[in-house]
């Protein structure tokens, strides 16, 4: 017989001693996406249906077909392709993540369903932890090595304290969806996240800080750790709508 949702389950020892990390996991899992897309959804607008042959005849109209629906903002062309993502990173990133609603979808982890395994997040040294000046107007600086060294510990000892409570509540029988309660943001969730390239191309423009940018965007670095890697792949798939997208000043059609 198969177990019902809220049975506990024995966990290996290992498994129960909590782990740290300060990196995220992005992974193209599936996709339908190429630069024909966008042309093929473009130019059936003016010239009817047309084969993927046909449009690859003319790489330079191509390519300025695509800089063109970006510049002046004819978005609709650039939602006819799909690329799903699998993620693992801290929960309080995924809060970040899900306000993006509009051409996304998710499905997270549940942990009604399955025991929260004992993954937590410590930035390492590269974090910058010193927030300086009012809300709207600040920057962040360096920590000193005794501010990195309490977060570290102290973050650590959090997760340790907070992962024990939750293993004594599910010993005792308390089902999962109340035990999780216990558990902090920190902790590692995963989720497959599926977007098209505007969804996407909104998602950058304000989840990374990058240079071509006309619009300045401060986001929280875990996310953008996040996009970045996104934003690698994508690259690789849609080469010219990726130029385009820069060339154009990061702006989502």
């Amino acid at each position: 017989m198969g177990r019902t949702p809220y049975a506990v389950t024995e966990t290996p020892a290992d498994d129960l001693k909590p782990s740290f990390r300060s990196d995220v996991t992005v992974e193209l899992v599936k996709h339908s996406a190429a630069d024909s897309d966008v042309l093929w959804a473009a130019r059936v607008s003016t010239a009817g249906e047309q084969s993927l042959g046909e449009l690859k005849k003319d790489p330079e109209r191509s390519k300025g077909l695509i800089n063109y629906l970006m510049r002046d903002r004819h978005g609709s062309p650039f939602e006819h392709n799909s690329m799903t993502f699998f993620i693992s990173a801290p929960i309080f990133v995924f809060r970040e993540f899900m306000r993006h609603r509009v051409g996304w979808s998710y499905n997270e982890e549940s942990g009604r369903y399955r025991e929260l395994q004992s993954v937590f997040y410590v930035p390492d040294e590269s974090r910058k932890l010193v927030q300086e000046g009012r809300p709207g107007k600040y920057r962040f600086v360096e920590g000193t090595s005794a501010q990195q060294e309490l977060v570290g510990r102290v973050m650590e000892d959090a997760y340790v304290h907070a992962y024990e409570a939750y293993q004594e509540m599910l010993a005792a029988g308390v089902a999962r969806e109340v035990a999780r309660s216990v558990l902090p943001v920190g902790l590692f969730s995963s989720m497959y996240a599926t977007c098209n390239a505007r969804s996407l191309m909104h998602f950058l423009g304000l989840r990374t800080q990058h240079e071509l940018a006309k619009v300045p965007s401060f986001p929280q670095r875990e996310i953008e750790m996040v996009g970045e890697k996104m934003e690698a792949e994508w690259a690789r798939l849609m080469p010219l709508t990726y130029a385009a997208f820069n060339d154009n000043g990061r702006v989502a059609p």
